[in-house]
């Protein structure tokens, strides 16, 4: 399978007053051709740093980036100004978390679809909008022509999401990066903008890295699942085999932990105790110890190895073989 995104080794640093926040610790992810995979852990887990890495997005001034980053067989890491701004929109684009801080508000939604279209393709101003109107009909935006001229605050939620996405897509790329596209929107339409997307995805053969905390978004709309812990992948499968047979402590009790219709009434909802550790100031070891039942003297001592488990599936933990984790 032909990779789209290939990350070895990706280390991305914060540079703070007196510290460095190692934000991401050694990712290595494949996105294959066509293929979705979604990364799933809690809030500071570096999701969302790794999704705008790929672009490099962050500040050059304060950030540092390391390892292997490739888009599509190009070095990212190697570009320059004027490649980056290329490679964004043409080959890589992505739906960012809030549509309402992403859009500018002092222009309509149409005119910021027209500019990208007409600052990455050849074509007049009418072409431009007329592409645009297609992409709001392809969206299922109603009364399309009429929300071309709308500015963001007048559109709903929902709405806004979908223009996002026709955003992203107004200059064909062949990567999308979507950034919790769910966020804050009711469940009717969280589960319309999934289902568009898993549509979007299949009609266009576009290759997702679909971050997300919603382990039922993730069974949705993923072919993969990577779980993120303190800037590091922890485990990464099939998402049907890493949902119903997971192995690392840690993605089992965050399945352990959904609300979901086997809940008994008057049963607490599982928690996983402690917190995140500070990223300015790693923990010797695994990250994850501190807060692990299964943990034992080596786990704060060295970093687990990731292990195989077959089929693709893989996982950083010293117990592995020897702790029989049931399906959550």
């Amino acid at each position: 399978m032909t990779d789209m995104i290939s990350l070895k080794d990706l280390q991305v640093q914060f540079l703070a007053p007196g510290k460095v926040i190692r934000a991401v610790n050694g990712v290595d992810l494949q996105l294959g051709l066509g293929e979705v995979v979604a990364l799933i852990g809690e809030s500071g887990s570096g999701k969302s740093v790794t999704l705008r890495s790929i672009m490099r997005l962050h500040s050059e001034r304060s950030t540092r980036i390391s390892g292997t980053l490739q888009v599509d067989g190009q070095d990212v890491l190697a570009m320059s100004s004027r490649e980056l701004a290329a490679l964004r929109g043409n080959t890589v684009a992505m739906i960012f978390q809030e549509p309402l801080l992403a859009l500018d508000p002092v222009y309509t939604v149409g005119a910021q679809i027209i500019e990208a279209i007409r600052r990455h393709k050849k074509v007049s101003a009418r072409e431009a909008r007329q592409q645009a109107l297609a992409l709001f009909e392809k969206v299922r935006i109603p009364s399309p022509e009429r929300r071309l001229d709308a500015y963001p605050h007048e559109m709903s939620g929902g709405m806004r999401q979908r223009a996002m996405i026709a955003l992203a897509l107004s200059c064909h790329p062949k990567v999308l990066l979507a950034d919790e596209p769910t966020t804050a929107l009711d469940a009717t339409v969280q589960i319309q903008i999934l289902l568009l997307l898993r549509e979007l995805q299949r009609e266009l053969g576009l290759s997702i890295v679909f971050v997300t905390h919603d382990i039922g978004a993730a069974a949705e709309v993923a072919d993969r699942i990577a779980v993120m812990y303190a800037g590091k992948i922890i485990e990464q499968g099939p998402a049907a085999q890493l949902l119903t047979q997971p192995r690392h402590p840690y993605t089992l009790s965050l399945l352990k932990s959904r609300s979901h219709g086997a809940l008994q009434k008057g049963r607490r909802l599982d928690t996983i105790g402690g917190a995140p550790p500070d990223l300015s100031n790693l923990p010797v070891g695994c990250a994850f110890g501190e807060r692990c039942q299964y943990a034992v003297p080596a786990c704060h001592t060295a970093v687990p190895p990731e292990q195989s488990l077959g089929a693709g599936h893989s996982a950083r933990c010293f117990r592995l073989h020897e702790i029989a984790l049931a399906p959550a």
